[in-house]
């Protein structure tokens, strides 16, 4: 478990923290914090806040996901999937919200509209080569593996 500091910000006054949704869940459900309901129009983003800013111990880091539901019900996702927060991060959270459905989406305060997973983050220092080691694919890149499984 990692304690993370958290500051309620005066315009979300009355919202809940984010939190699991269930014992078993990965990401902690983020709302957004409106003033006032937002209509997003198809085809339309919007960054929407959530109230809250964190203080994330070093060596971690957060993910900001879309929620199943509301991609596969009304075709609403998060733009920059996954949206991340770096440690040194003191701003608000906020969810970049894209409305790809076909019918209008009304986000309203207290919306449950994101999701957000902590998790550890492991720094790369870069060793250079004049040749990397072979493997059986190679440089084969996108659809390089084929769409059946073992073929």
């Amino acid at each position: 478990m990692v304690e993370i500091p958290i500051l309620r910000l005066p315009h979300a006054e009355g919202m809940t923290l984010p939190a699991y949704e269930s014992e078993h869940a990965a990401g902690m459900d983020l709302a957004a914090c409106l003033p006032a309901d937002m209509v997003l129009a198809p085809g339309k983003r919007a960054l929407i806040p959530t109230g809250f800013a964190i203080a994330l111990p070093d060596g971690f880091e957060a993910q900001v996901r879309p929620r199943s539901g509301l991609a596969a019900r009304h075709g609403v996702t998060v733009l920059n999937s996954p949206g991340t927060i770096d440690a040194d991060y003191r701003g608000e959270i906020a969810v970049v919200l894209v409305n790809l459905g076909d019918q209008p989406f009304t986000v309203t305060r207290g919306m449950r509209i994101a999701q957000m997973v902590v998790a550890p983050v492991a720094r790369a220092v870069w060793h250079q080569f004049t040749e990397l080691p072979t493997t059986a694919r190679g440089a084969g890149g996108f659809g390089s593996t084929g769409l059946k499984q073992g073929g």
